[in-house]
């Protein structure tokens, strides 16, 4: 299911750029929570013929080749600002595809055609997976859609982009459990409840609320707040921060939210 559209600046047909790497690109897997499910951005990609009608609709991750004088890390940051906005947020690669088979499917071989592309040419595109608070992402641009989706109801996309997404995913589940990355997918002040949920959804499994609650509270780098929710149907839950100060200050070598 395709959620909360938002539109991107992008062109419908991306030709490439001459100052570009035609062989190497960034695809980056935007991860999202607002409270009850992971969520990934996702591109809407439409092609039609001469006469305007559609030949397919999909939808791929945010992604692009790397400019010529351009690092990896610059690169996929670059692909994120344009697309949400966002500077300095959590960004990690986790992977490199280079399959020479992984643009022979159909439909990637008609898209790449249509914007002069060769088809047959390697392209090896390196993954990032990037976290962030859906609630700060306001897009506002215009030409071509952008939508949040549940990652449990994404289908088919394009290339081989279910596989960097499952990669992707792969990666966040592993990362989660040892930094504290979650807080980068919360508002600044949380309930446990919420936090709870997210690593519910992140991890797909069911946890005992109580023994979460103990360890979360056990844990001086969630610092508890003399403030409540506000406009919420249930009753008002006390709110929680992530201080990075004092994880960093008093981190053991690894860190370890086992559940």
């Amino acid at each position: 299911m395709i959620e909360n559209d938002v539109l991107i600046q992008h062109p419908l047909r991306e030709p490439m750029v001459k100052d570009t790497n035609p062989y190497i690109s960034v695809d980056c897997v935007i991860f999202g929570f607002d409270f009850e499910k992971l969520n990934v951005l996702l591109l809407e990609r439409n092609l039609s013929d001469g006469d305007g009608n559609l030949i397919f609709s999909d939808h791929s991750l945010v992604g692009h080749h790397i400019k010529i004088n351009e690092s990896l890390d610059a690169a996929a940051a670059r692909v994120l600002f344009e697309t949400t906005g966002l500077s300095n947020i959590y960004l990690e690669q986790f992977f490199v595809f280079g399959s020479p088979d992984r643009l022979k499917k159909e439909r990637a071989q008609l898209w790449l055609k249509s914007i002069g592309r060769d088809p047959e040419k390697r392209v090896v595109t390196v993954g990032y997976f990037s976290l962030v608070n859906t609630n700060a992402v306001h897009v506002s641009y215009t030409q071509r859609h952008a939508c949040w989706c549940n990652i449990n109801e994404v289908g088919e996309l394009a290339f081989d982009h279910n596989q960097i997404l499952d990669k992707g995913l792969e990666a966040l589940r592993l990362k989660i459990k040892s930094e504290p990355i979650a807080f980068e997918l919360l508002p600044q002040k949380f309930s446990l409840s919420q936090l709870q949920k997210l690593y519910e959804v992140v991890l797909g499994i069911e946890i005992d609320k109580r023994n979460f609650r103990k360890k979360a509270i056990q844990a001086n780098y969630i610092v508890p707040l003399n403030e409540k929710q506000k406009d919420v149907a249930h009753k008002p839950a006390q709110l929680f921060m992530f201080s990075r100060d004092i994880y960093e200050a008093t981190k053991k070598e690894n860190f370890n939210f086992s559940l």
